[in-house]
């Protein structure tokens, strides 16, 4: 049987876990809960069945984590419907949020390596060593 419309170059799980991510994100901006405010969602992991997806969020200092873990948890509910109300899926998957500590993990180490000394090389052809040559 020939396929129809148009070729998918990525999973469907990847591309209901896009559609997650844009939903969630417009719509915590759209929830009046100052806590939220400094929530960057960076990631949606959703599983093979779709029935689970793993919400990635991030903050933008350390100190609002605890109070934006508390918010996303008590909008979830407002968030899985708004889901269900924008999306064409027959179920939705249950979201699950987590601390994606990636960001801060890249900044910790481009800061290590900012403060190595690395010596500089010498470009090709200008070594001062006569034995090389």
């Amino acid at each position: 049987m020939a396929r129809r419309g148009p070729k998918k170059d990525f999973p469907r799980t990847a591309r209901v876990g896009q559609l997650i991510r844009e939903i969630v994100a417009s719509e915590i901006e759209r929830i009046d809960d100052d806590r939220l405010y400094p929530v960057a969602i960076t990631g949606v992991d959703v599983d093979n069945e779709l029935a689970k997806a793993v919400v990635y969020y991030d903050v933008l200092h350390d100190d609002d984590q605890p109070t934006a873990a508390e918010a996303l948890e008590g909008s979830r509910h407002r968030i899985q419907t708004a889901l269900g109300q924008q999306s064409s899926m027959r179920r939705t998957p249950t979201l699950h949020f987590v601390l994606d500590r990636s960001i801060s993990s890249a900044g910790r180490i481009e800061d290590i390596l900012g403060d190595l000394e690395i010596p500089t090389e010498t470009p090709l052809g200008t070594n001062d060593d006569p034995a090389v040559d």
